[in-house]
Protein backbone atom coordinates (compact mmCIF):
# COMPACT_ATOMS: atom_id res chain seq x y z
CA UNK A 1 0.00 0.00 0.00
CA UNK A 2 1.53 3.72 -1.19
CA UNK A 3 2.06 5.36 2.25
CA UNK A 4 1.06 8.87 1.13
CA UNK A 5 -1.67 10.11 -1.24
CA UNK A 6 -0.79 10.11 -5.12
CA UNK A 7 0.18 14.01 -6.15
CA UNK A 8 0.01 14.67 -9.24
CA UNK A 9 0.89 17.96 -11.01
CA UNK A 10 -0.54 17.09 -14.61
CA UNK A 11 -4.10 19.29 -13.24
CA UNK A 12 -2.51 22.00 -11.29
CA UNK A 13 -4.77 24.99 -12.61
CA UNK A 14 -7.79 22.75 -11.55
CA UNK A 15 -6.27 21.41 -7.58
CA UNK A 16 -5.20 25.12 -7.15
CA UNK A 17 -8.19 26.74 -7.73
CA UNK A 18 -10.05 23.76 -5.92
CA UNK A 19 -8.39 24.02 -2.74
CA UNK A 20 -8.46 27.53 -2.52
CA UNK A 21 -12.48 27.48 -2.89
CA UNK A 22 -12.41 24.71 -0.84
CA UNK A 23 -10.60 27.37 1.95
CA UNK A 24 -12.93 29.94 1.58
CA UNK A 25 -15.65 27.56 2.11
CA UNK A 26 -14.01 25.96 5.50
CA UNK A 27 -13.26 29.43 7.32
CA UNK A 28 -17.18 30.53 7.97
CA UNK A 29 -17.57 26.74 9.01
CA UNK A 30 -14.47 26.05 11.19
CA UNK A 31 -15.38 28.93 13.39
CA UNK A 32 -18.83 28.25 13.63
CA UNK A 33 -17.87 25.01 14.61
CA UNK A 34 -15.27 25.93 17.22
CA UNK A 35 -17.66 28.52 19.13
CA UNK A 36 -20.07 25.83 18.96
CA UNK A 37 -18.14 22.89 20.58
CA UNK A 38 -16.80 25.23 23.42
CA UNK A 39 -13.23 24.82 22.06
CA UNK A 40 -13.38 28.32 20.37
CA UNK A 41 -12.65 29.77 17.03
CA UNK A 42 -8.72 28.78 17.08
CA UNK A 43 -9.70 25.30 17.65
CA UNK A 44 -12.23 24.86 14.68
CA UNK A 45 -9.27 26.68 12.38
CA UNK A 46 -6.32 24.22 13.20
CA UNK A 47 -9.19 21.07 13.07
CA UNK A 48 -9.82 22.31 9.74
CA UNK A 49 -5.87 22.94 8.82
CA UNK A 50 -4.39 19.94 10.26
CA UNK A 51 -7.62 17.37 9.73
CA UNK A 52 -7.28 18.86 6.14
CA UNK A 53 -3.85 18.49 5.45
CA UNK A 54 -3.08 15.11 6.78
CA UNK A 55 -6.15 13.33 5.75
CA UNK A 56 -5.46 14.56 2.06
CA UNK A 57 -1.50 13.30 2.32
CA UNK A 58 -2.53 10.23 4.20
CA UNK A 59 -5.69 9.02 2.72
CA UNK A 60 -6.99 7.65 -0.02
CA UNK A 61 -9.45 9.70 -1.63
CA UNK A 62 -7.93 12.07 -3.87
CA UNK A 63 -10.51 14.60 -4.02
CA UNK A 64 -11.90 14.04 -0.34
CA UNK A 65 -11.72 17.71 1.66
CA UNK A 66 -11.55 16.93 5.51
CA UNK A 67 -12.91 19.27 7.90
CA UNK A 68 -14.43 19.73 11.05
CA UNK A 69 -18.22 18.37 10.22
CA UNK A 70 -21.65 18.91 11.77
CA UNK A 71 -21.81 15.62 13.55
CA UNK A 72 -17.90 15.51 14.58
CA UNK A 73 -18.98 18.83 16.48
CA UNK A 74 -21.86 17.55 18.05
CA UNK A 75 -20.13 14.81 19.40
CA UNK A 76 -17.29 16.94 20.64
CA UNK A 77 -19.54 19.27 22.03
CA UNK A 78 -21.02 16.51 24.26
CA UNK A 79 -17.14 15.51 25.22
CA UNK A 80 -16.28 18.84 26.06
CA UNK A 81 -18.88 20.01 28.05
CA UNK A 82 -18.82 16.66 30.22
CA UNK A 83 -15.47 16.98 30.59
CA UNK A 84 -14.85 19.93 31.90
CA UNK A 85 -18.02 19.80 34.04
CA UNK A 86 -15.95 17.03 35.59
CA UNK A 87 -12.51 18.21 35.53
CA UNK A 88 -12.50 21.84 35.14
CA UNK A 89 -8.89 22.46 35.11
CA UNK A 90 -7.97 19.60 33.04
CA UNK A 91 -11.33 18.84 31.14
CA UNK A 92 -10.28 20.56 27.58
CA UNK A 93 -6.53 18.55 27.61
CA UNK A 94 -8.74 15.38 28.64
CA UNK A 95 -11.61 16.64 25.66
CA UNK A 96 -8.61 16.63 23.18
CA UNK A 97 -6.42 13.48 24.29
CA UNK A 98 -10.32 12.05 23.09
CA UNK A 99 -9.58 13.59 19.52
CA UNK A 100 -6.52 11.76 19.80
CA UNK A 101 -7.70 8.58 20.90
CA UNK A 102 -10.35 8.66 18.30
CA UNK A 103 -7.40 9.02 15.43
CA UNK A 104 -5.81 5.92 17.19
CA UNK A 105 -9.01 3.71 16.84
CA UNK A 106 -9.46 4.51 13.10
CA UNK A 107 -6.00 3.56 12.35
CA UNK A 108 -6.62 0.12 14.05
CA UNK A 109 -10.22 0.22 12.00
CA UNK A 110 -8.31 0.90 9.04
CA UNK A 111 -5.27 -1.97 9.63
CA UNK A 112 -7.73 -4.14 10.06
CA UNK A 113 -9.20 -3.11 7.05
CA UNK A 114 -12.68 -2.93 8.93
CA UNK A 115 -13.10 0.11 6.27
CA UNK A 116 -15.55 -2.16 4.34
CA UNK A 117 -17.66 -2.93 7.13
CA UNK A 118 -18.27 0.87 9.27
CA UNK A 119 -21.03 1.34 6.63
CA UNK A 120 -22.97 -1.69 7.01
CA UNK A 121 -25.83 -0.24 8.86
CA UNK A 122 -29.58 -0.10 7.42
CA UNK A 123 -30.04 3.09 5.71
CA UNK A 124 -32.89 3.91 8.27
CA UNK A 125 -30.23 3.72 10.90
CA UNK A 126 -27.93 6.13 9.27
CA UNK A 127 -30.94 8.20 8.03
CA UNK A 128 -32.05 8.48 11.97
CA UNK A 129 -28.28 8.82 13.20
CA UNK A 130 -27.65 11.59 10.94
CA UNK A 131 -31.24 13.16 11.17
CA UNK A 132 -30.38 13.28 14.94
CA UNK A 133 -27.42 14.68 14.78
CA UNK A 134 -28.86 17.74 12.83
CA UNK A 135 -31.57 18.39 15.27
CA UNK A 136 -29.06 18.21 18.21
CA UNK A 137 -27.33 20.97 16.27
CA UNK A 138 -30.09 23.26 15.37
CA UNK A 139 -31.55 23.05 18.71
CA UNK A 140 -27.57 23.84 20.47
CA UNK A 141 -27.93 26.84 17.96
CA UNK A 142 -30.97 28.34 19.49
CA UNK A 143 -29.62 29.74 21.98
CA UNK A 144 -26.87 32.28 20.53
CA UNK A 145 -29.64 32.71 17.50
CA UNK A 146 -31.72 34.23 19.88
CA UNK A 147 -28.90 36.58 21.56
CA UNK A 148 -28.33 34.83 24.79
CA UNK A 149 -25.54 32.34 25.63
CA UNK A 150 -26.28 28.65 25.49
CA UNK A 151 -27.28 27.17 28.91
CA UNK A 152 -24.79 24.81 30.31
CA UNK A 153 -26.40 20.87 29.88
CA UNK A 154 -26.87 20.23 26.44
CA UNK A 155 -29.89 19.54 24.41
CA UNK A 156 -31.91 18.70 27.34
CA UNK A 157 -31.09 22.31 29.31
CA UNK A 158 -31.84 23.80 26.07
CA UNK A 159 -35.06 22.86 25.79
CA UNK A 160 -36.39 23.26 29.14
CA UNK A 161 -35.41 26.69 28.67
CA UNK A 162 -36.55 27.43 25.58
CA UNK A 163 -39.42 29.81 27.41
CA UNK A 164 -37.20 31.68 29.11
CA UNK A 165 -34.73 32.52 25.87
CA UNK A 166 -37.97 33.06 23.76
CA UNK A 167 -39.16 35.74 26.62
CA UNK A 168 -35.35 37.15 26.46
CA UNK A 169 -34.79 37.67 23.06
CA UNK A 170 -32.03 40.07 22.48
CA UNK A 171 -32.72 41.68 19.05
CA UNK A 172 -29.93 42.98 17.41
CA UNK A 173 -28.05 39.15 17.75
CA UNK A 174 -31.14 37.87 16.46
CA UNK A 175 -31.80 40.52 13.67
CA UNK A 176 -28.11 39.59 12.45
CA UNK A 177 -28.42 35.91 13.02
CA UNK A 178 -31.48 35.95 10.93
CA UNK A 179 -29.86 37.85 8.41
CA UNK A 180 -27.07 35.46 7.69
CA UNK A 181 -29.69 32.58 7.86
CA UNK A 182 -31.60 35.06 5.17
CA UNK A 183 -28.65 34.92 2.93
CA UNK A 184 -27.80 31.40 2.87
CA UNK A 185 -31.43 30.73 1.81
CA UNK A 186 -31.55 32.73 -0.83
CA UNK A 187 -28.24 32.86 -2.44
CA UNK A 188 -28.58 32.11 -6.20
CA UNK A 189 -27.44 28.43 -7.20
CA UNK A 190 -25.33 29.47 -9.74
CA UNK A 191 -23.01 32.06 -7.74
CA UNK A 192 -22.47 29.22 -5.20
CA UNK A 193 -19.93 27.67 -7.10
CA UNK A 194 -18.08 31.03 -7.41
CA UNK A 195 -18.66 32.63 -3.73
CA UNK A 196 -19.71 30.22 -1.15
CA UNK A 197 -23.12 32.47 0.46
CA UNK A 198 -21.76 31.66 4.02
CA UNK A 199 -18.58 33.81 3.23
CA UNK A 200 -20.95 36.50 2.20
CA UNK A 201 -23.39 36.12 4.84
CA UNK A 202 -20.18 36.31 7.64
CA UNK A 203 -18.44 39.60 5.71
CA UNK A 204 -21.98 41.08 5.35
CA UNK A 205 -22.88 40.25 9.02
CA UNK A 206 -20.27 41.48 10.26
CA UNK A 207 -20.12 45.03 8.34
CA UNK A 208 -23.93 45.64 9.29
CA UNK A 209 -22.55 44.58 12.93
CA UNK A 210 -20.31 47.33 13.08
CA UNK A 211 -21.48 50.01 11.03
CA UNK A 212 -25.68 49.92 11.61
CA UNK A 213 -25.09 48.29 15.35
CA UNK A 214 -22.02 50.75 16.45
CA UNK A 215 -22.92 51.45 19.86
CA UNK A 216 -24.93 48.35 20.70
CA UNK A 217 -23.81 45.48 22.79
CA UNK A 218 -22.88 42.69 20.39
CA UNK A 219 -21.43 39.27 21.58
CA UNK A 220 -18.03 38.72 19.36
CA UNK A 221 -15.43 36.22 18.30
CA UNK A 222 -12.74 38.90 19.99
CA UNK A 223 -9.16 38.18 19.64
CA UNK A 224 -7.45 34.74 18.07
CA UNK A 225 -4.21 33.82 19.31
CA UNK A 226 -1.76 34.50 16.14
CA UNK A 227 0.88 31.65 15.32
CA UNK A 228 1.78 27.94 15.95
CA UNK A 229 -0.85 26.49 18.36
CA UNK A 230 0.72 25.20 21.86
CA UNK A 231 0.89 21.33 21.84
CA UNK A 232 -2.10 19.65 23.99
CA UNK A 233 -0.20 16.44 25.55
CA UNK A 234 -2.17 13.45 26.10
CA UNK A 235 -4.01 13.53 29.59
CA UNK A 236 -5.80 11.06 31.33
CA UNK A 237 -8.03 11.38 34.98
CA UNK A 238 -8.50 8.08 36.63
CA UNK A 239 -11.87 8.52 36.60
CA UNK A 240 -13.05 8.92 33.32
CA UNK A 241 -10.62 7.06 31.56
CA UNK A 242 -13.66 4.52 30.72
CA UNK A 243 -15.83 7.58 29.79
CA UNK A 244 -12.89 9.34 27.70
CA UNK A 245 -12.48 5.39 25.75
CA UNK A 246 -15.97 5.12 24.78
CA UNK A 247 -16.35 8.96 24.00
CA UNK A 248 -13.01 8.23 21.48
CA UNK A 249 -14.54 4.74 20.21
CA UNK A 250 -17.93 7.29 19.24
CA UNK A 251 -15.77 10.02 18.08
CA UNK A 252 -14.13 7.75 15.87
CA UNK A 253 -17.09 5.75 14.82
CA UNK A 254 -18.99 8.25 13.36
CA UNK A 255 -15.54 10.03 11.67
CA UNK A 256 -15.24 6.59 9.55
CA UNK A 257 -19.19 6.73 8.84
CA UNK A 258 -19.10 10.54 7.83
CA UNK A 259 -15.67 10.29 5.81
CA UNK A 260 -16.50 6.98 3.74
CA UNK A 261 -20.19 8.29 3.21
CA UNK A 262 -18.19 10.90 1.65
CA UNK A 263 -15.89 9.26 -0.34
CA UNK A 264 -18.84 7.12 -1.99
CA UNK A 265 -19.88 10.58 -3.15
CA UNK A 266 -16.36 11.80 -4.25
CA UNK A 267 -16.63 8.48 -5.87
CA UNK A 268 -19.66 9.34 -8.01
CA UNK A 269 -18.58 12.73 -8.82
CA UNK A 270 -15.53 11.51 -10.31
CA UNK A 271 -16.15 8.00 -11.24
CA UNK A 272 -13.08 6.58 -9.45
CA UNK A 273 -13.01 4.25 -6.54
CA UNK A 274 -12.00 5.01 -3.18
CA UNK A 275 -9.29 2.96 -1.08
CA UNK A 276 -11.49 2.49 2.42
CA UNK A 277 -9.20 0.84 4.66
CA UNK A 278 -6.24 3.88 3.47
CA UNK A 279 -8.18 6.84 4.25
CA UNK A 280 -9.38 5.33 7.67
CA UNK A 281 -5.34 5.58 8.51
CA UNK A 282 -5.36 8.85 7.24
CA UNK A 283 -8.31 10.34 8.77
CA UNK A 284 -6.72 8.49 12.09
CA UNK A 285 -3.26 10.23 11.54
CA UNK A 286 -5.33 13.76 11.11
CA UNK A 287 -7.39 13.67 13.72
CA UNK A 288 -4.16 12.50 16.31
CA UNK A 289 -2.77 15.97 15.11
CA UNK A 290 -5.55 17.77 15.34
CA UNK A 291 -6.23 16.32 19.17
CA UNK A 292 -2.08 17.66 19.80
CA UNK A 293 -2.60 20.79 18.13
CA UNK A 294 -5.93 21.84 20.38
CA UNK A 295 -8.13 21.32 17.25
CA UNK A 296 -11.36 19.72 16.47
CA UNK A 297 -11.59 16.28 14.97
CA UNK A 298 -12.86 16.52 11.47
CA UNK A 299 -14.16 14.05 8.90
CA UNK A 300 -14.68 14.05 4.65
CA UNK A 301 -17.27 17.05 4.48
CA UNK A 302 -19.81 16.37 1.52
CA UNK A 303 -19.91 20.41 1.00
CA UNK A 304 -16.00 20.97 0.82
CA UNK A 305 -15.53 17.80 -1.36
CA UNK A 306 -18.19 18.86 -3.94
CA UNK A 307 -16.95 22.12 -4.71
CA UNK A 308 -13.67 20.72 -4.56
CA UNK A 309 -13.88 18.78 -7.12
CA UNK A 310 -16.51 20.80 -9.38
CA UNK A 311 -13.94 23.12 -9.24
CA UNK A 312 -11.67 21.51 -11.33
CA UNK A 313 -9.38 19.69 -8.63
CA UNK A 314 -8.34 16.17 -9.15
CA UNK A 315 -5.58 15.38 -6.92
CA UNK A 316 -4.44 15.68 -3.16
CA UNK A 317 -2.69 18.79 -4.12
CA UNK A 318 -6.27 20.55 -3.52
CA UNK A 319 -7.00 19.54 0.02
CA UNK A 320 -2.99 20.37 0.80
CA UNK A 321 -3.47 23.46 -1.19
CA UNK A 322 -6.93 24.14 1.17
CA UNK A 323 -4.80 23.67 4.26
CA UNK A 324 -1.91 25.71 3.62
CA UNK A 325 -4.36 28.67 2.66
CA UNK A 326 -6.37 28.69 5.92
CA UNK A 327 -2.63 28.37 7.88
CA UNK A 328 -1.50 31.86 6.09
CA UNK A 329 -5.01 33.02 7.03
CA UNK A 330 -4.64 31.94 10.74
CA UNK A 331 -1.02 33.29 11.32
CA UNK A 332 -1.24 36.58 8.75
CA UNK A 333 -4.88 37.88 9.02
CA UNK A 334 -6.07 36.43 12.39
CA UNK A 335 -6.97 40.11 13.88
CA UNK A 336 -9.76 40.23 11.01
CA UNK A 337 -12.16 37.96 12.26
CA UNK A 338 -12.45 39.49 16.21
CA UNK A 339 -14.92 41.47 14.72
CA UNK A 340 -17.32 38.66 13.83
CA UNK A 341 -20.27 38.30 15.55
CA UNK A 342 -21.42 35.13 17.70
CA UNK A 343 -24.96 35.31 15.96
CA UNK A 344 -23.35 35.17 12.69
CA UNK A 345 -21.80 32.16 13.38
CA UNK A 346 -25.09 30.56 14.87
CA UNK A 347 -26.94 31.37 12.06
CA UNK A 348 -24.28 29.81 9.75
CA UNK A 349 -24.17 26.61 12.16
CA UNK A 350 -27.67 26.27 12.28
CA UNK A 351 -28.06 26.27 8.28
CA UNK A 352 -25.41 23.11 8.62
CA UNK A 353 -28.13 21.31 10.76
CA UNK A 354 -30.86 21.88 8.49
CA UNK A 355 -28.98 20.67 5.89
CA UNK A 356 -27.51 17.33 7.78
CA UNK A 357 -31.33 16.58 8.18
CA UNK A 358 -32.33 13.81 5.85
CA UNK A 359 -34.92 15.44 3.97
CA UNK A 360 -35.45 13.11 1.41
CA UNK A 361 -36.02 10.01 3.41
CA UNK A 362 -38.03 11.77 6.21
CA UNK A 363 -41.01 12.87 3.43
CA UNK A 364 -41.29 9.51 2.10
CA UNK A 365 -40.05 6.84 4.62
CA UNK A 366 -43.46 5.94 5.68
CA UNK A 367 -44.09 5.02 1.81
CA UNK A 368 -41.15 3.11 1.32
CA UNK A 369 -41.52 1.15 5.00
CA UNK A 370 -43.18 1.40 8.04
CA UNK A 371 -41.15 -0.14 9.70
CA UNK A 372 -38.09 1.45 8.42
CA UNK A 373 -40.02 4.49 9.41
CA UNK A 374 -40.23 3.66 12.85
CA UNK A 375 -36.52 2.72 13.25
CA UNK A 376 -35.60 6.13 11.50
CA UNK A 377 -37.90 8.32 14.12
CA UNK A 378 -36.76 5.66 17.27
CA UNK A 379 -33.16 6.17 16.04
CA UNK A 380 -33.62 10.44 15.72
CA UNK A 381 -35.46 10.40 19.25
CA UNK A 382 -32.41 8.14 20.95
CA UNK A 383 -29.69 10.24 19.14
CA UNK A 384 -31.15 13.53 20.67
CA UNK A 385 -32.85 12.52 23.93
CA UNK A 386 -30.47 9.85 24.86
CA UNK A 387 -27.04 8.90 23.56
CA UNK A 388 -25.38 8.62 20.11
CA UNK A 389 -23.84 5.15 20.85
CA UNK A 390 -27.08 3.42 22.76
CA UNK A 391 -29.30 5.15 19.11
CA UNK A 392 -27.36 3.24 16.72
CA UNK A 393 -26.99 0.05 18.83
CA UNK A 394 -30.50 -0.31 19.65
CA UNK A 395 -31.65 0.74 15.73
CA UNK A 396 -28.82 -1.49 13.84
CA UNK A 397 -30.41 -4.61 16.58
CA UNK A 398 -33.65 -4.22 15.71
CA UNK A 399 -33.39 -3.63 12.26
CA UNK A 400 -31.22 -6.99 11.88
CA UNK A 401 -33.73 -8.45 14.11
CA UNK A 402 -36.56 -7.84 11.76
CA UNK A 403 -34.55 -8.80 8.56
CA UNK A 404 -33.49 -11.51 9.93
CA UNK A 405 -36.81 -12.83 10.59
CA UNK A 406 -37.70 -11.48 7.18
CA UNK A 407 -35.21 -14.11 5.75
CA UNK A 408 -36.49 -16.84 7.81
CA UNK A 409 -40.03 -16.54 7.05
CA UNK A 410 -38.31 -16.56 3.04
CA UNK A 411 -36.55 -19.45 4.07
CA UNK A 412 -38.69 -21.69 6.06
CA UNK A 413 -40.61 -22.76 2.87
CA UNK A 414 -37.40 -24.44 2.38
CA UNK A 415 -37.43 -26.61 4.78
CA UNK A 416 -39.62 -29.66 4.42
CA UNK A 417 -40.23 -33.46 5.75
CA UNK A 418 -41.23 -35.83 2.99
CA UNK A 419 -43.12 -38.78 2.68
CA UNK A 420 -44.35 -38.97 -0.40
CA UNK A 421 -44.65 -36.98 -4.25
CA UNK A 422 -44.14 -33.45 -3.25
CA UNK A 423 -44.12 -30.80 -6.08
CA UNK A 424 -42.73 -27.46 -4.62
CA UNK A 425 -39.65 -29.69 -4.14
CA UNK A 426 -37.57 -30.37 -7.07
CA UNK A 427 -37.24 -34.32 -7.42
CA UNK A 428 -36.57 -36.56 -10.27
CA UNK A 429 -39.22 -39.24 -12.10
CA UNK A 430 -37.17 -41.71 -10.38
CA UNK A 431 -36.39 -39.83 -6.91
CA UNK A 432 -40.67 -39.50 -6.89
CA UNK A 433 -40.82 -43.42 -7.60
CA UNK A 434 -38.62 -44.26 -5.25
CA UNK A 435 -40.79 -42.25 -2.79
CA UNK A 436 -43.43 -43.89 -3.59
CA UNK A 437 -42.56 -47.18 -3.04
CA UNK A 438 -41.62 -46.46 0.30
CA UNK A 439 -45.13 -45.89 1.19
CA UNK A 440 -44.61 -43.22 3.86
CA UNK A 441 -41.98 -45.63 5.95
CA UNK A 442 -38.82 -43.60 3.98
CA UNK A 443 -39.03 -39.78 4.86
CA UNK A 444 -36.81 -37.34 3.08
CA UNK A 445 -35.89 -34.12 5.08
CA UNK A 446 -35.05 -31.83 2.69
CA UNK A 447 -33.53 -28.09 3.27
CA UNK A 448 -32.24 -25.44 0.86
CA UNK A 449 -30.01 -23.01 1.05
CA UNK A 450 -28.48 -21.32 4.25
CA UNK A 451 -29.61 -22.30 7.49
CA UNK A 452 -28.66 -19.22 9.53
CA UNK A 453 -30.32 -19.49 13.44
CA UNK A 454 -33.48 -18.07 12.32
CA UNK A 455 -34.43 -21.10 10.52
CA UNK A 456 -33.67 -23.49 13.32
CA UNK A 457 -37.39 -23.39 14.41
CA UNK A 458 -38.48 -24.22 11.19
CA UNK A 459 -35.95 -27.16 10.91
CA UNK A 460 -37.55 -28.26 14.45
CA UNK A 461 -41.44 -27.53 13.41
CA UNK A 462 -40.47 -30.19 11.10
CA UNK A 463 -38.42 -32.30 13.15
CA UNK A 464 -42.37 -32.40 15.27
CA UNK A 465 -43.58 -33.91 12.23
CA UNK A 466 -41.23 -37.07 12.02
CA UNK A 467 -43.45 -40.35 12.85
CA UNK A 468 -42.87 -43.82 12.62
CA UNK A 469 -40.28 -45.05 9.83
CA UNK A 470 -37.76 -47.37 8.56
CA UNK A 471 -35.37 -44.89 7.22
CA UNK A 472 -35.00 -40.72 7.33
CA UNK A 473 -32.73 -39.47 4.37
CA UNK A 474 -30.99 -35.80 5.69
CA UNK A 475 -30.85 -33.70 2.25
CA UNK A 476 -28.08 -30.96 2.59
CA UNK A 477 -27.29 -31.21 -0.76
CA UNK A 478 -28.53 -27.44 -1.53
CA UNK A 479 -27.16 -26.28 1.63
CA UNK A 480 -24.12 -23.95 1.37
CA UNK A 481 -23.86 -22.72 5.00
CA UNK A 482 -24.79 -24.46 8.44
CA UNK A 483 -24.75 -21.76 11.21
CA UNK A 484 -24.19 -23.01 14.53
CA UNK A 485 -28.37 -22.89 15.91
CA UNK A 486 -29.25 -24.48 12.86
CA UNK A 487 -26.89 -27.57 13.35
CA UNK A 488 -27.88 -27.80 16.79
CA UNK A 489 -31.58 -28.52 15.39
CA UNK A 490 -30.43 -30.32 12.86
CA UNK A 491 -28.89 -32.92 15.85
CA UNK A 492 -31.89 -32.89 17.42
CA UNK A 493 -33.73 -34.44 14.26
CA UNK A 494 -31.03 -36.91 13.76
CA UNK A 495 -30.67 -38.10 17.55
CA UNK A 496 -34.41 -38.57 17.82
CA UNK A 497 -35.23 -40.31 14.43
CA UNK A 498 -32.13 -42.84 15.55
CA UNK A 499 -33.84 -43.12 18.84
CA UNK A 500 -37.07 -44.32 17.16
CA UNK A 501 -34.93 -46.63 15.40
CA UNK A 502 -35.01 -45.12 12.38
CA UNK A 503 -32.10 -45.42 9.89
CA UNK A 504 -30.36 -42.64 8.93
CA UNK A 505 -28.46 -40.89 5.61
CA UNK A 506 -26.88 -37.89 5.28
CA UNK A 507 -26.82 -36.66 1.59
CA UNK A 508 -24.95 -34.04 0.06
CA UNK A 509 -22.74 -32.71 2.79
CA UNK A 510 -20.13 -30.25 2.14
CA UNK A 511 -16.58 -31.24 3.68
CA UNK A 512 -17.10 -28.32 6.08
CA UNK A 513 -20.80 -29.37 6.76
CA UNK A 514 -19.56 -32.70 7.63
CA UNK A 515 -16.83 -31.38 10.24
CA UNK A 516 -19.20 -29.75 11.98
CA UNK A 517 -21.75 -32.94 12.31
CA UNK A 518 -18.68 -34.65 12.94
CA UNK A 519 -18.31 -32.20 15.92
CA UNK A 520 -21.07 -32.39 17.19
CA UNK A 521 -21.12 -36.84 17.29
CA UNK A 522 -23.40 -37.71 14.64
CA UNK A 523 -21.11 -39.53 12.64
CA UNK A 524 -21.49 -42.03 15.48
CA UNK A 525 -25.07 -42.28 14.91
CA UNK A 526 -24.58 -42.18 11.08
CA UNK A 527 -22.16 -45.07 9.65
CA UNK A 528 -19.53 -44.13 6.77
CA UNK A 529 -21.87 -46.06 4.39
CA UNK A 530 -24.56 -44.11 4.83
CA UNK A 531 -23.25 -40.54 3.93
CA UNK A 532 -23.47 -40.29 0.49
CA UNK A 533 -22.97 -37.45 -2.42
CA UNK A 534 -26.34 -38.51 -4.10
CA UNK A 535 -29.52 -38.26 -3.28
CA UNK A 536 -31.26 -40.73 -5.28
CA UNK A 537 -28.99 -43.63 -4.60
CA UNK A 538 -29.91 -42.40 -0.35
CA UNK A 539 -33.69 -43.04 -1.48
CA UNK A 540 -32.92 -46.36 -3.24
CA UNK A 541 -30.83 -47.87 -0.62
CA UNK A 542 -33.67 -46.56 2.41
CA UNK A 543 -36.34 -47.72 0.36
CA UNK A 544 -34.66 -51.64 -0.50
CA UNK A 545 -33.92 -51.53 4.15
CA UNK A 546 -38.21 -51.12 3.97
CA UNK A 547 -38.87 -53.71 1.79
CA UNK A 548 -35.92 -56.07 2.44
CA UNK A 549 -36.01 -57.04 -1.21
CA UNK A 550 -33.60 -55.16 -3.40
CA UNK A 551 -35.75 -52.89 -5.76
CA UNK A 552 -35.84 -53.92 -9.57
CA UNK A 553 -33.83 -51.45 -11.73
CA UNK A 554 -36.53 -48.62 -12.70
CA UNK A 555 -37.87 -49.07 -16.32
Amino acid sequence: MQITNKIRFNNLQGDLFGGLTAAVVSLPLALAFGVASGVGPIGGLYGAICVGFFAALFGGTPTLISEPTGPMTVVMTAIVASLTAANPDNGLAMAFTVVMLAGVFQIIFGVFKLGKYITLMPYSVISGFMSGIGVILIILQIAPFLGQAPPKGGVIATVKALPELFSNIYWPELILAALTLTIIFLWPKKWKRVVPPQLIALLVGTLISVTLFQGTEIRRIGEIPVGLPPLQFPTFSAGQVTQMLVDGVMLGMLGCIDTLLTAVVADSLTRTEHNSNKELIGQGVANIVSGLAGGLPGAGATMGTVVNIQTGATSALSGLTRALVLLVVVLGAARLTEPIPMAVLAGIALKVGIDILDWSFLKRSHKVSVKGSLIMYGVLLLTVFVDLIVAVGVGVFIANILTIERLSEMQSGEVKLITDTDDDVRLTAEQKELLDRGMGRVLLFYLSGPMIFGLSKAIAREHNALHEGDALVMDLTDVPLLGVTASLAIENAIRDAHDKGLQIYIVGASEKIQKRLHKLGLFDLVTAEHVLDDRTEALRRAVNLTLKTPLAPLS
